[in-house]
């Protein structure tokens, strides 16, 4: 019988909460390498603004609304985002168990047994590593489109942006955000508070705004918002339902990236308990919210033949059909900073991993990428390398607006497929000797709900990775093609061939680093064993 461990919990902000938080890292067998600067209101802002729901909303507006037609919008939207829901709650449990910056890349070598670890860990890493990039990527390559619309809203719409153009302004904005990334870690919870107040303040007030300036006459009716007079297929021969179904990329992007406030849990006050809450909340609160702003959009859309405009972003032509250029302009300034907030939100987890994997020898750099600056207490190398490869999926645009967007479908795809393996392990190798899962403060129980919930977003990861695989218009060319499953599949088999010719000679999985603490010169297999104890006596059987 295992025994149980009585946790008392310390007001937040006391020095007993980071000797808390620091047995717990050490139980997993790190050695606490960051300042906890982030509050409890900090973590829930990260959690947030990693989703930028406006803005994400905005960038991805186009795709439902005009390949499955505004009844796409709203439905697409409210069954992604229940299903997403599910896997948020799923996530948010093993994050609860595993708080360190590895995130559920370090969990799933832990919920397997050893003799898979390393690859288990190998792939998890690799997909979120690309999955975070390509996050990050996208949506800096989003915000530089949004602020050359607002340019040519502001022309009159007698502007032209080319590709030099977005491309110039996406890499100046990532190399931005590498810049704020190097503050020290009290700079960037001090930062990071006021993100949740402006995203959800933004998006509340484009509702407002949209609902008072449109005439009631010119409202479109619940038929065209929700029913059959809103599907329209403009795939060019898929068939109506798959027109349909491309209206989840907008949530399935919008609601991803779940694990980011994990990537930051060294740097949590409370982490076991403040990271999953925050994964929870803004999931909850992003779907419910987001809905509401996507029926507000498609009712004051005006006539669907005129998106999506002269800036070719639908989202700020129906805020400049019903404001006016002037009102629309300050409005779309609140959701560019939003992405703002994003990226820069999107770019410290994405670093953390990256810092993570480096630390576990993930790269051949000998752990170069997992040194934390004196000055700072935050990994600057692995920030501008992370910052540096962001870069190349953008370049794409110069080849392919289309391939360029694939980025979009990539992130979406990538990160899922990364979320659903630890929880597909910790089911599959739940009675395992090796295996020892003990639940954090989060968690669903071991009845209905917690398997419902496993299996349910298991299943829905897989088979919207289908649906983002496909090309969105027919007949297919080298110029409409949809490379998302092909840039994922391809980094899969590179990095499995890399491990097999190479990799596996350095990388033996999350290993453990309490031995430079120790000074000592390698892990033994007793670390090991008092590691696993350690972990055992640590979370014993938690009752919530």
């Amino acid at each position: 019988m295992a025994h149980r461990t009585e946790v008392k919990v310390n007001p937040v902000g006391s020095t007993s909460d980071f000797n808390d938080d620091d047995r717990e890292l050490e139980a997993l067998g790190y050695v606490p390498s960051f300042k906890r600067e982030f509050s409890n209101l900090a973590t829930i802002s990260f959690a947030f603004s990693i989703m930028g729901l406006c803005s994400s909303v905005a960038t991805t507006f186009n795709t439902p609304l005009l390949l499955g037609g505004p009844a796409s919008v709203t439905w697409c939207w409210i069954l992604g985002a229940c299903m997403c829901f599910t896997l948020g709650a799923s996530i948010a449990e093993i994050v609860s168990a595993f708080p360190t910056c590895g995130g559920l890349y370090t969990a799933s070598a832990q919920l397997c047994p050893k003799k898979h670890r390393p690859v288990v860990g190998w792939v998890v890493g690799w997909l979120n590593i690309l999955g975070q990039v390509a996050g990050l990527s996208s949506t800096e390559f989003g915000l530089s489109n949004m602020i050359w619309a607002a340019v040519v809203i502001g022309k009159g719409g007698n502007y032209e942006v080319t590709s030099g153009k977005v491309v110039g302004l996406f890499a100046g904005l990532l190399v931005l955000h590498g810049i704020l990334n190097s503050l020290a870690t009290r700079h960037l919870a001090f930062l990071t508070k006021g993100f949740v107040f402006v995203n959800l303040g933004a998006t509340m007030l484009i509702i407002i705004v949209l609902l008072a300036t449109t005439p009631r006459s010119e409202m479109h009716p619940a038929s065209y918002v929700f029913g059959s007079a809103g599907l329209v297929n403009q795939t060019g021969g898929w068939n109506g339902g798959i027109a349909f179904l491309f209206g989840l990329l907008s949530v399935q992007w919008t609601m991803t990236d779940y694990d980011a406030t994990a990537h930051i849990s060294e740097e949590v006050k409370r982490a076991a308990y403040a990271a999953p809450t925050a994964i929870f909340i803004a999931v909850l609160g992003t779907g419910l919210l987001g809905w509401v702003l996507n029926i507000v959009l498609v009712l004051c859309s005006g006539p669907l033949e005129n998106l999506p405009g002269p800036s070719g972003e639908a989202f700020l032509e129906i805020m400049a059909l019903r404001m006016g250029n002037a009102g629309a302009l300050v409005l779309w300034a609140l959701v560019c900073l939003t992405a703002f907030f994003v990226c820069q939100t999107a770019l410290q987890a994405c670093s953390r991993t990256v810092y993570a994997f480096s630390r576990d020898h993930g790269f051949p750099d000998g752990g170069y990428l997992s040194h934390n600056s004196a000055a700072t207490q935050t990994p600057l190398r692995a920030i501008w390398a992370t910052t540096l490869f962001s870069i190349l999926p953008g370049l794409l645009d110069f080849a392919s607006p289309v391939a360029a967007n694939a980025i979009f479908s990539l992130c979406a795809i990538a990160l899922d497929l990364s979320y659903i393996i630890p929880i597909f392990l910790r089911r599959l190798y739940r009675n395992h000797p090796e295996v020892q899962f003990k639940p954090g403060p989060f968690y669903m129980g071991g009845g209905l709900l917690g398997w419902a919930c496993n299996i349910n977003c298991c299943l829905w990861t897989l088979f919207v990775c289908v649906i983002f695989s496909l090309p969105t218009v027919l007949p297919v060319t080298p110029q409409n093609m949809n490379y998302a499953s092909v840039i994922t599949g391809g980094v899969v088999i590179l990095s499995g061939i890399w491990y097999i010719v190479g990799g596996h000679r350095h990388y033996k999985g999350p290993t453990s680093n309490l031995h430079e603490k120790e000074g000592e010169g390698q892990e033994t297999e007793d670390d090991d064993g008092k590691r696993e104890s350690r972990e055992q006596d640590r979370k014993g059987d938690i009752t919530v």
